[in-house]
């Protein structure tokens, strides 16, 4: 058989059918691999679009039947069929930015104690109780909650507070009333609970991530731990951290069991944060098997269209405040 000659030498007939198979399946896979990839991307695109499509078209009615008020109006009666969103959106909100002022700085400095300053043999019982937390279901959490958490709050911890900001304005609003047990202070704390493992991990790995040159450099220069910590490690990490934060967000925005069952499930808004009060998955969950008729039932998926439009609008946000910090960075 004749060989084909090239540049380093000489090829036969068939090691050059053989290379061409060799390509011509590379090339194959390759395209597979690449058209895949595109409609899985696709994909996403369209079950968002659907899900979207359908929360609008199932809240239509109650768009056509209240309009703009639906989302001031406080008052929530399946007799009269009069609906609002005020009091849920109001419960989600703060009973997330309870959660995150506390979730945030004590995730922040368990990840930096586990990286810069825990023993070895120490560090690794505190990984595997965040990892723990995180597994629980947030049912679990909710019949804690309800039955142990509640209680202790009402009987020592309530009282205390309302003792304790009685005298000074203002904070005598927001510490307000009986000492329930149960209401928008013991679900932030619950959500805390449970964001909590997520920031953790989250910034325990992008912390470990830090190049250890950055930070034996910073200590070369006489750095304080907290000093490497706040000008090396978090400056460094700031993009994995605030996801961190926003995962964590989204799920106390979006949790459901946990707050449905601490929470109080009451359609006002009150200025005391232990007060009971209700969010948009807890109402939606509570309501919607009972739900008669297609306003009731519009008006509950209008709620989970609002909550969609939440965190899409916090998503937007916390990209946002990247591009501003890289830009910062940048210039």
């Amino acid at each position: 058989m004749a060989d084909i000659a090239y540049e380093g030498g000489a090829l036969s007939a068939t090691e050059t059918v053989d290379r061409a198979k060799v390509l011509r399946r590379l090339r194959l896979g390759d395209s597979a691999f690449r058209h895949i990839t595109r409609v899985a991307a696709i994909s996403v695109l369209i079950i968002l679009s659907g899900i979207i499509l359908s929360l609008v078209y199932g809240a239509w009615p109650a768009m056509q039947t209240f309009g703009i008020s639906f989302l001031f109006d406080e008052s929530w009666n399946p007799v009269t069929e009069r609906f609002g969103a005020i009091a849920p959106i109001y419960g989600t909100v703060l009973t997330s930015l309870i959660a995150m002022l506390i979730a945030v700085p004590i995730g922040l400095f368990i990840a930096l104690f586990l990286t810069e300053l825990c023993p070895m043999w120490l560090r690794r019982p505190i990984g595997v109780a965040i990892e723990l937390l995180a597994g629980i279901p947030s049912i679990i959490y909710g019949i804690w909650g309800l039955f142990v958490f509640a209680p202790f709050l009402q009987q020592h911890v309530q009282p205390f507070l309302i003792d304790l900001f009685g005298p000074i304005p203002i904070l005598n609003n927001l510490f307000a009333g009986p000492p329930y047990g149960i209401g928008i202070l013991t679900a932030g704390l619950i959500l805390a609970i449970m964001v909590l493992p997520f920031i953790t991990s989250i910034s325990r790995d992008v912390f470990e991530a830090v190049p250890p040159v950055l930070k034996e450099a910073a200590y070369g220069l006489g750095c304080t731990t907290w000093e490497v910590a706040r000008y090396v490690v978090l400056p460094y990490t700031r993009v994995g951290v605030i996801g961190g934060v926003m995962l964590g967000l989204g799920r106390a925005l979006g949790e459901t069991m946990a707050v449905t069952f601490v929470i109080g499930n009451a359609h006002r808004i009150s200025g005391s944060i232990l007060a009971p009060g209700t969010t948009i998955s807890a109402t939606i969950a509570n309501e919607f098997t009972e739900a008669v008729g297609d306003i009731y039932t519009s008006s509950l998926i209008m709620l989970g269209l609002i909550l969609f439009c939440i965190t899409f609008i916090v998503l937007a946000f916390a990209r946002l405040m990247l591009m501003r910090l890289n830009a910062r960075v940048g210039a």
